[in-house]
């Protein structure tokens, strides 16, 4: 039997495999949409929270992790395309803290054991995420470079930096980079960079740039760096898995601290949160799209 562009049965099946993972026990909740020619299909199933009432809707709100990273893109590729920034042009202009940059020899080596930078830092090394500060995959910490970025508190985790964007770039333009601009690959900073440098070439912060040239256009209403008080009763609790028992403990409570009021900084990497269903809209409108970054003719669907 097809309903439309979908196939009831086949959808049948996968409300079956979503509602298993609750069941199990795997989370507590979740909702899944599927989109084929033009029309959508949103389910969910379970509650906000493990041992929780309230229950699991279309328009619940989750944080996006580090789904944040394309949108932070997209916002930097927005003021490419005006040419107020350019790819391969050096971010010393706006990103002093970056200039003039110290490398180490050996990643694992002493943080004074440096030579120079052969090139300055450009948005692309930031993009891709090799402009020499990440995430270096040893655990635990067992380099000097990682227990300085533990100290500045910018050490790639789950724990989003609390301080400022000028902090934040003074803690990195403390340290040494880990290799050469472009030449390594290191997870995460890279964007959390990318998104001080948009909120400075846009005299904006990174939050209102977005709101205004991308969550405004496209209709994207739930989306932001925190949930606003009246919206927190949608917004499902964050958990963490203890990798030895394999049990779910309780990082972020819907009212903790972390989300309901706005933070200094904009975590550009990993900080948003947004409603799984505008994420097949927003695909249709930037598709749709002209010459302008976000089409202003696309609004998000009434949630049921």
């Amino acid at each position: 039997m097809s309903t439309g562009n979908f196939v009831a049965d086949r959808l049948e099946r996968m409300r079956k495999v979503m509602a298993g993972h609750v069941e199990r026990g795997d989370v507590p909740g979740l909702v899944w949409a599927v989109s084929r020619g033009g029309e959508t299909h949103v389910e969910a199933v379970g509650a906000l929270s493990l041992n929780g009432t309230a229950p699991m809707r279309r328009d619940s709100i989750f944080r996006i992790a580090s789904l944040t990273k394309p949108v932070t893109a997209a916002a930097a590729m927005i003021l490419v395309e005006e040419s107020r920034l350019r790819l391969d042009d050096p971010v010393d202009k706006w990103l002093p803290e970056l200039a003039d940059r110290k490398v180490l020899k050996s990643v694992d080596g002493k943080l004074t054991d440096t030579i120079p930078a052969s090139r300055p830092i450009t948005l692309r090394d930031l993009l891709t995420l090799r402009f020499g500060v990440g995430a270096i995959m040893v655990y635990p910490f067992a380099y000097p470079v990682q227990h300085a970025m533990a100290e500045a508190g910018i050490a790639p985790s789950a724990d989003l930096f609390r301080g400022s964007p000028d902090a934040f770039m003074k803690a990195v333009g403390s340290l040494p980079l880990a290799h050469q601009p472009g030449e390594g690959w290191l997870y995460h900073t890279g964007l959390d960079v990318a998104g001080v440098l948009v909120g400075r070439a846009s005299g904006q912060s990174l939050s209102a740039f977005m709101q205004e040239r991308i969550f405004g256009p496209l209709g994207m209403k739930d989306t932001g760096f925190h949930v606003p008080a009246e919206k927190v009763d949608r917004l499902a609790t964050a958990y963490s898995r203890d990798f030895q028992t394999g049990k779910l403990g309780v990082y972020d409570e819907a009212k903790g601290a972390c989300l309901p009021s706005p933070r200094p900084s904009n975590p550009a990497a990993a900080g948003l949160c947004r409603q799984p269903t505008t994420i097949s809209l927003s695909r249709r409108c930037s598709s749709a799209r002209a010459s302008s970054a976000a089409s202003a003719s696309c609004r998000a669907p009434r949630s049921s």
